[in-house]
């Protein structure tokens, strides 16, 4: 086991920043202490921090990572990698692989992969169809992170229509649910309506009102009343409408059967940015209105929305450069969110201790993730270093997704991601006067348990 001492480091930890020196013993941390005095002692590394801050390892709850079967779009490896440099020290990936993580083997399939080649630790998913209930009531609990429905098609068509189904699966699931909220018929309307009006002349500045305010209510509203009828541990990713936001309730998450997520694409872009980006900033649910972007913002500090992720889901330049109704949507988001979210710090909009309380600690507490998600002895290692004032800017050859673009690119960013540790391991180190992240890959990331 070897010992690694971070001292001086700007601890961001449970709402207070303090200058303090953390001691990692092999995969966890072994002692905490504050103050000026660091210990002393025979250390295999020392990491001089003075000037940093130090903050749990942000856990991303959505991510589409493509692996199996669209791993021209992304990989585990590659995804994995992005995110360690980015502070993403562990992630949830989603079902909509090919095949579709709808059977116990299948979605064990995607474990052994992560195990042989994932840089951070993870979870998967299973998913919810039309017709596999039988399959999904034999989810284990303890060692995935939760059960997925796409109420809404999206890529990778999943969709869950059958409201039968959904009751069932509301009514039975012993486990977390989280939905894909949007409602299929007014989509499906709304689109044969700009089709019929704009044919090849639509273009992803429409994406907002194609993919509707209307349909992400009616379809979220519908799956809270679901869980309150049936007592369903329900969390609704990627809010994008100041209605949504309304739905969730102002109090302390322990407390909270229903929970919601915020994306890092909803809290930075508007529909002004469709002009410009394009495709390129084509998701469901849509990116909307300033007025819904400041409403989400506003959710989260006031705790109507629980925590924040990513939703990164890579695509090819050519599939994203595709006339607008061909365009899948989604993009790529891990390698930067942590940066785009500082940046909003120094901006004001936020504080450094709510991201890392919406970005790690409620992540752990809503999943129920064991030991992991705080600076606590006795908690996994997951130990990120940023330097809040080390600008860098977005360009091609230091973009590491496996699709080679981002939405942020060109983007400048005052905070840069120094030192990333994974259970204990420096998997990554980037403190250099240039952008050029280093890795050991001599480790792997770990598969997450559950207290439930």
């Amino acid at each position: 086991m070897s010992l690694t001492l971070i001292k001086n480091a700007q601890i961001v930890n449970e709402g207070k920043t303090r200058k303090g020196h953390v001691l990692i013993d092999g995969e966890k941390i072994a002692y905490i202490s504050y103050g000026n005095e660091a210990p002393t002692g025979d250390f295999d590394r020392e990491i001089e921090a003075e000037g940093l801050h130090l903050i749990p390892g942000l856990i991303d709850d959505q991510v589409h990572f493509r692996e199996p079967g669209l791993t021209h779009k992304g990989e585990i490896y590659t995804e994995a990698k992005a995110a360690v440099a980015g502070g993403v020290t562990t992630f949830m990936e989603m079902p909509n692989t090919v095949p579709n993580a709808l059977t116990q083997e299948l979605l064990e399939d995607k474990y052994k992969r992560a195990a042989e080649v994932s840089l951070g630790n993870y979870s998967f998913f299973m998913g919810v169809s039309n017709d596999n209930l039988e399959e999904v009531l034999k989810t284990n609990p303890k060692n995935v992170c939760g059960l997925k429905i796409f109420m809404g098609s999206s890529t990778g068509n999943m969709l869950v229509d059958n409201t039968a189904v959904l009751e069932e699966v509301f009514a039975k699931a012993k486990m977390l649910i989280a939905t894909h909220c949007e409602d299929e018929a007014t989509v499906r309307a709304d689109t044969a309506a700009y089709k019929e009006k704009y044919g090849d002349a639509a273009n992803a500045t429409m994406h907002g009102n194609i993919r509707s305010r209307e349909a992400c209510y009616k379809s979220s509203s519908f799956a809270v009343e679901l869980a309150k009828k049936h007592n369903t541990r329900l969390h609704i990713l990627h809010i994008s409408t100041k209605e949504e936001v309304a739905l969730f309730e102002k109090k302390p998450l322990a407390e909270k059967r229903i929970t919601a997520e915020a994306c890092t694409h909803h809290l930075w872009f508007s529909d002004e940015d469709y002009a410009t980006k394009g495709n390129n900033i084509k998701w469901n649910p849509a990116v909307k209105t300033a007025e819904d972007r400041a409403a989400i913002r506003q959710g989260l500090i006031d705790g109507n929305i629980d925590v924040l992720a990513t939703d990164h889901a890579p695509h090819t330049k050519e599939e994203k450069a595709q006339h607008y109704w061909q365009a899948p949507s989604g993009g790529p988001l891990v390698q930067h969110t942590l940066s785009a979210l500082c940046e909003l710090v120094h901006q004001k909009v936020f504080t450094l201790e709510m991201v890392v309380q919406k970005s790690s600690h409620n992540v752990a507490e809503l999943f129920q993730i064991e030991n992991r998600g705080y600076i606590r002895p006795g908690y996994f290692a997951d130990l990120v270093l940023i330097d809040m004032n080390s600008p860098w800017k977005v360009q091609p050859n230091n973009i590491l997704y496996k699709c080679g673009w981002s939405p942020f690119e060109g983007q400048s960013f005052k905070t840069r991601v120094t030192h990333t540790f994974v259970n204990g391991h420096l998997v990554m180190e980037n403190d250099g006067p240039q952008y050029r992240p280093k890795f050991d890959e001599t480790k792997k990331g770990k598969r997450l348990t559950f207290n439930r």
